[in-house]
């Protein structure tokens, strides 16, 4: 099985050193995901928005890394409604164990913020892409 494409959003200014352990721990053996893109920099204008609709088109899931200040990042808060545009699966991913991490604005009520472990990674990675998959009915359920 190839690995899982993912676009990964955070806070630029507070968080790029857990986008560095998330894209390390991608690179470990079996890790399941592959880091394709990522939040983006510059000035927030129309090539910005393009420059991310496009890295989070071309990913199959968005992992949003949520720190102390997530909430107050206007960059997060765009990358997340573009990824809900774009109807990408996405999950929240609590950044720092030790502080009280944010969830970022617009995220919807019922998503859930997990704790950051490998395999409560993997899991929640392959049951958001999962859960975001049409319902395959076999052609012997099907009626006539």
């Amino acid at each position: 099985m190839s690995a899982i494409r993912i676009f990964t959003i955070f806070d630029l200014d507070n968080d790029r050193d857990l986008h560095d352990l998330l894209v390390e721990e991608s690179q470990a053996g079996a890790s399941g995901f592959e880091v394709t893109a990522r939040s983006g920099g510059g000035t927030m204008n129309e090539r910005w928005t393009a420059r991310a609709r496009n890295g989070i088109a071309a990913a199959e899931e968005v992992i949003v890394i949520c720190g102390e200040h997530t909430n107050s990042s206007p960059r997060v808060t765009a990358e997340l409604r573009i990824a809900q545009e774009e109807g990408k699966p996405y999950l929240l991913l609590w950044g720092r164990r030790e502080r009280m991490c944010t969830r970022p604005v617009g995220a919807r009520p019922d998503d859930t913020m997990y704790s950051w472990t490998r395999d409560i990674l993997r899991a929640q990675l392959n049951a958001t892409l999962r859960a975001s998959q049409p319902l395959q009915v076999p052609d012997s359920l099907k009626r006539p």
